[in-house]
């Protein structure tokens, strides 16, 4: 597609609308940034484009002149797809991509993409990493997408021996149209941003559509286990690698590649990869991300030895139980990106101590009823601040957990933790919702969680 000329309207002053707009701007388009929010800043947004980017900005309201004018909108993953000045687009005839879609049409080399409501974040940096140990030029890996780098910045870089790996969204992928990566992930698919997709069936489609550019020649990696995820082995053209917690080779009833747990082995076919406790990574889920990562890595024909040394080495990214520090005999975890209740069941479950809880945040319509069950006798008081506080403790009451205290904001929410653990005990943040509304995203929350726990 020939882009010189083209008024291209960018919606959305975050960072991928950012990274577009520059995008947009190399290839001898006109890009237009709008926002609706017209409280911003004009000149700190401009601050924010990369060097010499010029764009127009528009605020609050686009003026009918410059809506009539344009070619193609390019929306931000945080803009909902149903929004009046979206559909009027659509009604018009306007091609309507996503940052993602955009990023994709200059991108050259291999593409791995990764997708599903949990672990997509640290199986993308398990990935990258695999392949950076494995390149002969590290810097020709680009890992990007919504770990927080947006694949527009890094797509004109790339070349045909370059690896790109990428952390999809739901979001992202309601706007990926030609976008077609040669392996692909589906992790687990449980409710969340029902406000947005607002029917589960819906949710499910969207995650699936990763798939739907994929043909004969390229490999789809899917959680055996999850009911959602299995179901879509039957739909896709692209070859079928599982994993799998619960099944081996025997039990499955089908043939294909597997990944599978031997006790506490890991395997591939019957063939011993590594134990879990070489892994520097906590919990079940971890277990469940290592498989696909080093199922996308296997697919590709990545030795296994290469695989596994990357696995044993791995730490876990920021804001995913990530270890913060032991005072006065208490162990803190960051788990700030648990942003959905089954997120927060996972990272409950990798506890091994006594916890504390520290939850609450942004209502993105979740239920919270597996969330409370998972508790168990482990988690001994709960935490909740937000939005959702009063939601989620009466949903815990209903369930018979009573040990539940309010806080105002993050530095009440750790003094009372760091109040109510003893010695021996744990203090984690995993809130089961987003941080809309308290905090710009989970990565602050996070950062500030970390800051008031390095002052205690």
């Amino acid at each position: 597609m020939n882009f010189k000329g083209l008024k291209v309207l960018v919606i959305g002053t975050g960072i991928s609308g950012m990274g577009a707009a520059a995008l947009l701007e190399k290839n001898e388009a006109i890009p237009i940034l709008f926002d609706s929010n017209p409280d911003l800043d004009v000149e700190e947004i401009k601050k924010k484009l990369p060097k010499d980017t010029v764009t127009k900005i528009y605020l609050g309201e686009l003026p009918s002149a410059v809506e009539k004018s344009v070619d193609l909108v390019v929306l931000s993953p945080g803009v909902p797809v149903d929004l009046p000045v979206v559909e009027n687009f659509r009604q018009r005839g306007i091609k309507i991509w996503g940052e993602i879609e955009l990023g994709f049409r200059f991108a050259k080399g291999q593409l791995l993409a990764i997708t599903g409501t949990n672990g997509k974040t640290t199986t993308t940096a398990l990935l990258g990493q695999i392949m950076k140990d494995i390149a002969k030029d590290p810097e020709n890996v680009y890992i990007v997408g919504n770990i927080g780098n947006p694949y527009t910045l890094s797509a004109p870089k790339t070349d045909d021996e370059s690896v790109t790996v990428a952390e999809i969204s739901s979001f992202q992928l309601e706007t990926a149209i030609s976008f077609k990566p040669h392996v692909s992930a589906i992790l687990n698919i449980t409710p969340d941003h029902l406000n947005r997709h607002h029917t589960m069936e819906n949710y499910i489609a969207i995650k699936e559509s990763i798939a739907k550019n994929q043909d004969e020649n390229d490999i789809i990696v899917l959680n055996y286990d999850d009911p959602n995820t299995r179901a879509v082995a039957d739909r896709v053209r692209a070859k079928v690698v599982f994993f799998s917690l619960k099944e081996t080779p025997e039990t499955i009833g089908r043939k294909c590649d597997l990944l599978y747990m031997d006790g506490e082995n890991i395997m591939y076919n019957g063939e011993f990869l590594l134990n879990a406790n070489e892994m520097q990574l906590i919990g079940t889920h971890n277990w469940e991300n290592v498989m696909a990562g080093a199922g996308m890595a296997l697919a590709v024909g990545v030795e296994k030895d290469d695989v596994v040394s990357t696995i044993k080495s791995f730490k876990a990214v920021e804001h995913r139980i990530e270890y913060v520090r032991t005072v006065n005999g208490v162990d803190y975890y960051n788990d700030s990106k648990g942003t959905n209740p089954d997120a927060a069941i996972k990272a409950v479950n990798a506890m091994k101590k006594k916890t504390v809880l520290i939850g609450g945040g942004y209502d993105k319509s979740s239920k919270y009823d597996e969330w409370i069950e998972s508790f168990g006798d482990k988690v001994k008081c709960l935490i909740l601040l937000g939005q959702t506080a009063q939601a989620i403790a009466d949903c815990a009451r209903s369930h018979g957990f009573n040990e539940i205290v309010f806080a105002d904001d993050m530095a009440d929410a750790v003094k009372k933790a760091s109040q109510a653990a003893n010695e021996g005990e744990a203090v984690l943040l995993s809130p089961a919702c987003a941080s809309w509304g308290m905090f710009r995203n989970y990565e602050e929350r996070g950062r500030i969680f970390k800051d008031l726990v390095g002052e205690l």
